[in-house]
């Protein structure tokens, strides 16, 4: 009985034909993707060449993973150092040379910046949002003295102080400092930072209003540090004052940003130390 129903289920075997086999399926999205890439990059004119490099630029100015992306900000930082301290310097008297030194280290610096900014302007994929950004605009003061310097206009050397100001987009929660370090000592970093440039900027501007009319107290720009910060720390010793009425509202508004953006800061700062683990 056994062996007539194995007899039968091979006839029927027979009758039916070898097994199909499965149709064969298409290959997935993401190597389509990758032949069409391949296939693209062979055939590729010059146009779609130039959108590879916008788009290689645009993401290593973004980037903060990759060494490269990280080397890009690092160098980017210590230019912008560089050129704030190289401005406090020349309120100083020095040498000839020295001085013809700190002007060719500041031109190739601004150079360099000057490149950087029509880069970021290029790669941008909405231009005009990207211009009024609050880094766009923060970069285009900074480099402004730089590009009408054969024009002589003293107003605009003021916008050299905003140099230091380009640091800000580095301290963004998503951005470098943040990554590179744990949250509490990115907050402690920031709010220093914030009265750091509080007083810096205070201090240019002190700077550039009081040496002219009273040089004897604000001599150099070491001078005008030194009373923002008697001044944002409210000690008053009271042997240097403004006496030009611009001097007097620029310490207003310092000390008014100070009493403002630092407790805020500082709120922050303690609320995550006292947060419970």
């Amino acid at each position: 009985m056994i062996g007539g129903e194995k007899i039968l289920a091979s006839r029927k075997g027979a009758a039916e034909g070898p097994p199909s086999l499965p149709p064969k399926a298409d290959p997935p999205r993401a190597e389509k993707r990758l032949r069409a890439k391949l296939y693209n990059s062979t055939s590729m004119v010059s146009s779609n060449q130039k959108l590879d490099i916008r788009e290689r630029i645009h993401f290593y100015f973004e980037d903060i993973e990759t060494p490269l992306g990280r080397a890009v900000d690092f160098c980017i930082i210590g230019l912008v150092i560089i050129a704030s301290v190289i401005f406090v310097f020349e309120t100083y008297e020095a040498p000839p040379f020295s001085r013809q030194t700190l002007e060719l280290a500041e031109t190739i610096i601004m150079s360099i910046f000057v490149a950087e900014y029509l880069l970021r302007l290029w790669v941008s994929d909405q231009k005009k949002r990207h211009f009024f950004s609050i880094y766009s605009l923060i970069d285009l003061l900074a480099i402004l003295p730089f590009l009408f310097v054969s024009f002589h206009l003293q107003i605009l050397q003021v916008f050299r102080i905003f140099r230091i100001l380009r640091l800000v987009r580095y301290f963004q929660v998503t951005h470098l400092f943040a990554k590179s370090t744990g949250e509490d000592i990115f907050l402690a970093v920031r709010l220093f930072f914030t009265f750091f440039c509080i007083t810096f900027i205070s201090s240019g501007f002190l700077f550039y209003v009081e040496h002219p009319l009273n040089g004897a107290e604000f001599k150099t720009f070491f001078d005008a540090f030194y009373f923002s910060i008697v001044a944002l720390t409210t000690v008053g010793f009271g042997d240097i004052a403004p006496i030009t009425q611009w001097g007097r509202v620029i310490t207003i508004i310092m000390i008014l940003s100070g009493a403002i953006l630092i407790p805020w800061q500082l709120s922050g700062l303690i609320k995550r130390l006292v947060r419970p683990a």
